[in-house]
């Protein structure tokens, strides 16, 4: 099938320019202004619309195999989608753990079957995620994006170092959840005004960014490229800053929900629930100033969904996690773009370019390359709904706020993956 995109603004590298875009045999066989052959193609009508090379996500949680109830691998990829990415990147918190080929190609059986865009899953640091002994991470590497035992700190240090020299010598990366279990101090909420207004401990930003220091120096003496996740405190953010300037191979993500609230946005309610907690209004001041200067290169949604049951509990009782593919886009977009916090260029960078450079995942619009790709409608405003997602998961901080920038279509390999109900007729 041969699509026509028709009158978009288009995304080259570093600016945007108005263009046609036309796709043949799932390939960008041609990008210019009016193109003119494009006799049995269908037409996609993009005037005044934005396309962009598909968004990336490095953090997602699909939850199946193992728990299905809260997400699977055709709802969690479908909303990928919906939200304009083409390519997620999943985390190993399964049943079974992704720690061998066996367990591994369980998953990939799931993918390849039900995916709904590009799935690279994370093998596990450890077997079973317990760290006592390291995952079969040899026979996994050809399969995976990295290693990670996200969900949880790898707390020994001689565990962490096996790990790194072990990627190191496979040339592969290690995505790190940094958190010292010693230090948390405490309940569901960071140690700062809110919690001290309740009356409880909360988690402390030492129990971050201690762990992040201790895998920095872990680069140091192994050479291994390391990839801090879900960073949320300005040491973190300033740990980073230290180690790049030196030159280590160490590169960081933060979350939408972190750049764009905090803890004095906190309501008793599951969808505020996440770990990291959220900071406070100077943690979320570094973490902005980190994306403006590259300290933080890339943005995740660490999207994590639950059942309505376990995000009933309010703040205090529920599971950790929230729900971000479907809304990551349009709520950076109002808060950091629409304010002139962020270029819209930079924040395609932070959501595509850079993700793909540092994972190795390829992407881009041009031609020859695969037609991977979102068309935004930027000039749409819309109240986020939790109703309207398409994942499993509904709990998100965001639900309620209006937000500019509507995702109209997606496409992996040339194949409309998304198309918005509303905007989506062809021609």
């Amino acid at each position: 099938m041969a699509y026509l995109i028709r009158g978009a603004k288009v995304f080259f590298e570093n600016h945007f320019e108005k263009a046609d875009i036309l796709v043949k045999d799932g390939i960008i066989s041609n990008i210019s202004s009016n193109i003119s052959d494009f006799s049995g193609t269908a037409v996609f009508d993009m005037n005044k619309h934005f396309v962009f090379p598909g968004l990336i996500d490095v953090h997602v949680h699909l939850r199946e195999p193992g728990f299905f109830y809260k997400e699977t691998i055709k709802s969690g990829t479908m909303a990928a989608a919906r939200g304009g990415f083409t390519t997620v990147c999943s985390m190993p918190n399964l049943e079974p753990v992704p720690d061998n080929l066996i367990n591994l190609k369980a998953q990939l059986d799931i993918i390849e079957k039900n995916a709904a865009v590009k799935v690279l899953p994370f093998g596990s640091i450890s077997k079973g995620q317990k760290q006592l002994e390291l995952s079969d991470m040899e026979e996994l590497a050809p399969y995976v994006a990295g290693f990670s035992d996200d969900g949880f700190g790898v707390q020994r240090d001689e565990m962490m170092l096996l790990a790194m020299e072990k990627a190191k010598s496979l040339g592969k990366i290690i995505a790190a959840h940094c958190e010292d279990n010693s230090l948390l101090g405490g309940s569901a909420i960071h140690d700062g005004a809110y919690a001290k207004k309740l009356g409880i401990t909360g988690i402390s930003s030492e129990s971050e960014w201690v762990q992040i220091e201790r895998d920095i120096d872990l680069v140091r003496k192994t050479g291994c490229d390391l990839h801090i996740c879900h960073v949320s405190t300005k040491e973190g953010v300033e740990l980073v800053r230290k180690a790049k300037a030196e030159g280590l191979p160490v590169s960081c993500e933060t979350a939408a929900h972190y750049l764009c609230l905090c803890d004095e946005d906190l309501r008793d309610e599951g969808s505020f629930r996440m770990n990291p907690p959220l900071r406070t209004r100077q943690d979320k001041e570094a973490l902005i100033k980190g994306v403006q200067d590259g300290t933080v290169e890339i943005i995740a949604s660490d999207h994590a969904p639950h059942s309505a049951e376990e995000k009933s509990g309010g703040l205090l009782g529920s599971l950790n996690g929230i729900v971000g593919l479907e809304t990551a886009f349009p709520v950076l977009y109002t808060r950091l773009v629409k304010t002139g916090i962020l270029s819209l260029e930079a924040l395609i960078k932070l959501m595509q370019k850079n993700p793909a450079k540092r994972f190795n995942l390829g992407g881009g619009l041009s031609v020859g390359q695969p037609a991977d790709l979102c068309v935004f409608d930027l000039d749409e405003e819309y109240e986020i709904q939790a109703e309207d997602f398409l994942s499993k998961g509904k709990s998100c901080p965001f639900v309620g706020e209006r937000v500019f920038g509507k995702c109209r279509l997606t496409m992996l390999s040339g194949k409309p993956v998304y198309i918005d109900e509303a905007k989506g007729e062809t021609q």
